[in-house]
């Protein structure tokens, strides 16, 4: 490769960073905007309720957002006052009695508590763990356990366990692991997830050791025999 073509992938993996971070808002606000901008249904809903502040399309969408916001402020705190439990009690009730409905809230619920930050949620003590498959010196695999239930099959105790895809850690697969082979990783969930975002470049995070892993030294199998001497030739 010649040095104009390697300084110009030196250059561009400097500046691919910055487009793909550009690339990724940009499209995140896009999705935003035609969810809840003035030209959608969400939109169209806050300028009715704008409407009485303005006529101008604007001014009206933008005093619906802050009327909303306002509730969802109140709503807060009310949420953060005694009536905490009550509220939620009485918005699942509500919603789970719902055919499919129910179910939606319940899942969209649960995906919330995962980020929450409550050591009282019902996911609030979802943590990281290690898995070792095959027992202690087998492949280990970063997840996340959402629960310390134990589910018991064929007479085993196992752990329901999420492993992350990389590099969108917000999915992943289920796996039934035996509990023995499951640790806790002392590294946190944001540890865990920026290993998976990275995508392992950057595998060193708190509570992982570093260093260089040594090969074990090659043990005999048994007692070394004596070489045979050699017999002299005859003369």
């Amino acid at each position: 490769m010649s040095r104009l073509a390697r300084t110009f992938i030196a250059g561009l993996l400097v500046i691919l960073p910055i487009v793909l971070t550009i690339v990724l808002v940009v499209w995140v606000a896009n999705i935003v905007i035609n969810f809840v901008g003035p030209n959608s249904v969400v939109g169209s809903i806050l300028i009715t309720l704008g409407f009485g502040f303005s006529a101008s399309t604007w001014v009206a969408y933008l005093a619906g957002v802050l009327i909303v916001a306002l509730c969802i402020y109140l709503l807060g705190l009310i949420v953060q006052s005694r009536l905490e439990h009550s509220v939620h009690n009485i918005i699942g009730n509500v919603m789970q009695r719902i055919p499919l409905i129910g179910y939606i809230y319940d899942m969209a619920k649960r995906l919330i508590a995962i980020v929450e930050r409550k050591d009282d949620g019902a996911f609030g003590g979802m943590r990281p763990v290690w898995c070792f498959f095959g027992g202690d010196g087998g492949a280990a695999v970063l997840a996340l356990l959402p629960s310390t239930d134990i589910v018991t099959l064929n007479g085993e105790p196992y752990h329901v366990v999420l492993v992350p895809s990389a590099p969108v850690p917000v999915g992943g697969a289920l796996v039934y692991v035996p509990a023995k082979w499951v640790k806790p990783a002392d590294i946190g969930i944001e540890g865990l997830m920026s290993i998976y975002v990275a995508m392992g470049v950057s595998p060193r995070q708190p509570g992982i050791p570093s260093g260089v892993i040594k090969p074990p030294p090659v043990v005999a199998s048994g007692p070394t025999a004596p070489a045979e001497p050699t017999p002299a030739k005859q003369q």
